[in-house]
């Protein structure tokens, strides 16, 4: 029997992807919190789901976690419970319930101070450039008075660059909200698009902070990620970095890469060990990078203080990310540090359709190669592949060509 019980928020392919890597790495099968019963972990054999059907609103979800990590706490006192989570709201509502939860859990992630810090991407972009890291010039809407008579947006500088992309400041402000045209992340080709979304949000009740930031040029293939760890002592112990092929064109998904290319890639995982070490950050942390096809230069666009959905290209690179973690916090032994150095194709999408969207010829071959040598997915898991299980999997993939044919139905220089 393990030492420890993961709890762990959601059940997207995020915490799928979290719940296989520690069943794999130690056999226990981690508590999964859902208000839905999604296809990525329906009928799962490596997990136990608990459904609570309030687990989006604040209180009730601090609640229930509270009432789970008592009741876990009575039956075994010895074991440690590892509370996870993978999307920005639900990082926040753990880091503002500290110090209750922590009467039960270990909770792995940065104080509520640095995940504030780095998720505003204002202050991000700040702290990015007083370390040499480049980044796309931006401008930003404060929504905070938006509800007051005679509220108007800003006027928009005349020296920004469009197109622009416009995406929340602090994801986690933005994740619930729900409106009509919404989407993850927007592409503006004028000024005055630009204020008509101001509006837009303006009317939907957002009162945060938007960010109009100038577009790199290039297609999906010119985005990059890095996924680091930052250990108890403050040190970087894992860092792996990847080359985007594909992201999502749902408008509720969109940038979420669906397939990547695994290989180290200095010129962006120094940087962000270095900025990760500069600003006593503790936990995971997932950076959005991208290249500029003209002049070489990667761009980082944010980071996000968490693992990120796709967590197990990490695992094909060479190291089980939640072995790193559980090290750390569970078993009080940081290990030292180590890049993943494995080249391999993490991808959700079926060969085919992949393929109609890599154009250059020369990442083209290196795809092929590589997908004679097998993909992976979380979801492709030989420990829990029982017939409806592929089922789900078979019809998600195939989804995707309904999804990609809605909305990305053929390749674009820019990716929109």
């Amino acid at each position: 029997m393990a030492s420890f019980q993961p709890v762990i928020l959601g059940g997207d392919l995020g915490a799928y992807a979290l719940a296989r890597e520690l069943n794999d790495a130690y056999g226990v099968k981690p508590i999964l919190v859902t208000a839905y019963n999604p296809s990525a972990i329906r009928d799962s054999k490596i997990l136990t789901r608990h459904e609570f059907s309030r687990a989006n609103e604040e209180e009730p979800l601090v609640e229930e976690l509270l009432r789970i990590g008592a009741d876990l706490k009575g039956r075994n006192p010895n074991r440690k419970l590892l509370l996870l989570a993978n999307t920005d709201w639900r990082i926040h509502v753990l880091a503002s319930h500290r110090e209750a939860l922590e009467r039960y859990y270990v909770l792995p992630i940065p104080s509520l101070e640095t995940i504030e810090r780095v998720s505003d991407k204002q202050e991000f972009e700040r702290l990015a450039v007083e370390r040499g890291m480049p980044v796309p010039k931006s401008f930003y809407e404060d929504f905070s008075g938006a509800g007051e008579s005679g509220w108007q947006p800003q006027p928009t500088p005349g020296d920004l660059r469009f197109p622009v992309v416009a995406k929340p400041a602090d994801s986690s402000q933005y994740e619930n909200l729900t409106f009509e045209g919404r989407q993850k992340v927007y592409r503006i080709d004028t000024p005055e698009q630009l204020t008509e979304l101001w509006h837009t949000l303006a009317r939907a009740g957002f009162r945060d902070t938007f960010v109009a930031q100038e577009l790199v040029e290039g297609d999906d293939t010119g985005m990059y990620s890095v996924t680091a760890y930052v250990d108890s002592t403050g040190r970087v112990s894992m860092l792996c970095s990847a080359h985007v092929l594909l992201e999502e064109h749902h408008p509720a998904t969109l940038g979420n890469p669906c397939a990547m290319i695994t290989e180290p890639i200095d010129d962006i995982l120094e940087p962000a060990r270095r900025f990760l070490e500069a600003i006593d950050y503790h936990g995971f942390a997932n950076f959005d990078v991208k290249r500029d096809p003209h002049t070489g230069t990667f761009y980082f666009l944010e980071v996000n203080p968490r693992i990120g959905r796709n967590s197990f290209y990490v695992y094909g690179a060479g190291i089980n990310p939640m072995q790193v973690l559980v090290s750390d916090v569970i078993e009080g032994q940081p290990q030292a540090p180590r890049t993943a150095s494995r080249e391999v194709l993490y991808s959700i999408i079926p060969n085919r359709l992949l393929l109609r969207y890599v154009v250059d010829p020369k990442l083209r071959a290196q795809v092929k190669r590589l997908q004679k040598a097998g993909r992976i997915s979380p979801q492709r898991n030989p420990k829990d592949g029982g017939p409806k299980r592929w089922l789900y999997l078979m019809e998600s993939e195939l989804n995707q060509y309904r999804k990609f044919g809605k909305y990305y139905p053929k390749p674009t220089s820019t990716g929109f």
